[in-house]
C-alpha cells in the first residue's frame, strides 16, 4: 500500500488527532490515565462503539497506550504515551481558546472547572 501524502504538515497533525472526539479524548488522558467507563463519563455524548473506534485508532498511531491489569476482573486504562505527551501544549492552546471564544456557550460542570 502505497504511504499517504499530505499537502502540509497541519493535515498530518489532523489525521491523528482530527474529527470529533481525538482530541477531547487526548484532552482527557494529559491528566493520567483514565478506565474506559471514566472516558464514558467525561463524554457523556459519545457511543462505547465510538470511543473504542477512537481509542484504537489513538494507540495505533503511538499516541495513546493501553494497559491491561492480570486481575479479575480485568483492568484496562489508557494513557498517553511519550509521543502523546508532546500534544499537551496544543491541548492547552486549544482549551484557551475555547474558553476565550465560547463565551455564549454552556459547559458541563465537569468542563467548566477545568
Amino acid at each position: 500500500m502505497a504511504e499517504k501524502k499530505y499537502s502540509c504538515p497541519v493535515e498530518f497533525t489532523l489525521d491523528r488527532i482530527g474529527g470529533k472526539w481525538k482530541s477531547v479524548i487526548l484532552w482527557w488522558l494529559r491528566g493520567g490515565r483514565k478506565r474506559f467507563g471514566e472516558l464514558m463519563q467525561l463524554m457523556p455524548q459519545i457511543s462505547q462503539k465510538v470511543l473504542t473506534t477512537q481509542l484504537r485508532e489513538l494507540e495505533c498511531d503511538g499516541l495513546i497506550e493501553r494497559q491491561v491489569f492480570a486481575e479479575s476482573p480485568p483492568r484496562v486504562e489508557y494513557l498517553l504515551t511519550a509521543h502523546g505527551e508532546t500534544l499537551k501544549p496544543i491541548m492547552e492552546l486549544m482549551c484557551e481558546w475555547g474558553k476565550a471564544n465560547a463565551k455564549d456557550h454552556q459547559f458541563s460542570s465537569i468542563q467548566r472547572d477545568l
